[in-house]
């Protein structure tokens, strides 16, 4: 469960002669971030849109008769999780055994590990993290005979007797984890059947590798998987393979999830199916990568419009040594780059409380460390030494990454609250 956690000189934007506080005091001090309050770069949650994306997924899922353990890797914040299962995800989902006791702090009681564990060290956790929370339950990806070998030797050192619950993955070939074929799959799954070690829950697979964010293909190459990962799911139903009264069917990124809803659907086996989605990003979405994916979902879906941006990261304009050039006060260290530059999406003047779009034409087109290239037309908008520039981001995991903390922001621009990250 989440507790409020303190706020001190130690974290990155937090005034070095403010006194200290908890997360849930600080509405109290008053700040609003276009006062300049906090230091910049100041990573901004904009509580607005951070509550409609939980409301939509969940209503998304509920329409289409699926559940939902989003991804824990996006934010690795025990208050978001809290919110995430509040507003009722079914579970939570991880990498690493790590990130899972994160999760299990934050209140998750159903977990899947979207990874191979194969660690003696993960294992060890996972059994400890299993034995000292009640009604705690983890699924984990298994997708070779050699990785299955691997924990029943592990079991058989600690004199373990319970076993696993494990997910049999389906890849992808040229791609990253699991298994290529139906009778690759089927050898695997028959082995975890008998394993002493492991008990085989259902059918795992990941549709975001062959995304391009072109419908007609996107959803060509993802119906190709979901029908591989049915074909193994039907084979592995009709041999008793399943361990369990209910078959548990997982997929889903954050780009082209609508595509494995039939999937996650399946009907037709002879117990019945729980199909869970686990989608991390949409909580925050972003202005880049995953906004375009989103349009074209929209397309597909017949809406009008769906996820909001909720996550922005805050720099000033610290100088503007030549016509078209403006520096700002943020880099490497604080903002995504893995996937596109930020993008400039809000200005506000210096000494004002209104943010505006800022103008089409303005880009970032490098970092430092601690330095943002803002590239302008000098016949246009320029910026001035003192202004503030939001940076819309491509891909939120890795800007949450780079915080400790983020402060709630309400529409008025004033801090509301905070939440924290474990990374």
């Amino acid at each position: 469960m989440t507790t409020a956690f303190t706020l001190d000189a130690h974290s990155k934007s937090f005034p070095l002669a403010a006194a200290a506080c908890t997360s849930d005091t600080i509405a109290a001090k008053g700040w609003n971030l276009l006062a300049d309050d906090l230091a910049y770069p100041v990573v901004a949650l904009r509580s607005s849109a951070l509550a409609h994306n939980l409301a939509w997924m969940q209503d998304f899922v509920q329409r289409k008769g699926i559940d939902l353990a989003p991804h824990g890797k996006t934010t690795m914040s025990p208050e978001l999780f809290a919110q995430q299962l509040a507003a009722g995800a079914w579970g939570l989902t991880f990498a690493t055994i790590f990130q899972l006791a994160v999760g299990v702090q934050a209140g998750a009681r159903r977990a899947i590990i979207a990874n191979q564990v194969v660690c003696d060290a993960d294992l060890d956790s996972l059994q400890h993290l299993l034995q000292q929370t009640p009604g705690l339950r983890v699924w984990f990806l298994v997708d070779s005979l050699a990785q299955l070998a691997l924990i029943e030797d592990w079991a058989v050192r600690r004199k373990a007797t319970g076993r696993f619950d494990v997910l049999l993955e389906m890849g992808v070939p040229g791609q990253r984890t699991g298994c290529r074929t139906l009778d690759e799959a089927l050898a695997l799954a028959k082995a975890i059947s008998v394993s002493p070690a492991a008990q085989l829950g259902g059918i795992e697979c990941y549709e975001g590798g062959v995304a391009r964010c072109e419908s007609e293909h996107d959803a060509r190459e993802v119906t190709a998987l979901v029908r591989r990962v049915t074909d193994v799911a039907r084979e592995c139903d009709t041999r008793g393979l399943f361990a369990d009264p209910e078959i548990l069917l997982t997929a889903g990124g954050s780009a082209v999830f609508d595509l494995v809803v039939p999937l996650l659907r399946t009907r037709g086996l002879s117990r019945p199916v729980r199909g869970v989605l686990r989608s991390g990003c949409y909580i925050t979405h972003d202005h880049g990568n995953y906004a375009r994916f989103l349009k074209v979902l929209e397309q597909r879906e017949g809406l009008d419009s769906s996820l909001r941006p909720a996550l922005e990261v805050w720099a000033m304009v610290q100088s503007v040594p030549e016509p078209g050039l403006a520096l700002l006060t943020c880099g490497r260290r604080d903002v995504s780059y893995d996937l596109e530059m930020p993008m400039p999406v809000r200005l506000a003047r210096r000494g004002t409380r209104e943010a505006v779009d800022a103008p089409a034409g303005w880009t970032i087109s490098a970092l430092n460390d601690q330095h943002a290239y803002l590239r302008f037309d000098p016949a246009g908008t320029v910026p001035a030494v003192g202004d503030r520039v939001a940076l819309g981001i491509s891909h939120p995991c890795t800007t949450f990454d780079k915080w400790r903390w983020l402060p709630l922001i309400e529409d008025d621009w004033s801090v509301s609250g905070a939440i924290s990250t474990h990374f």
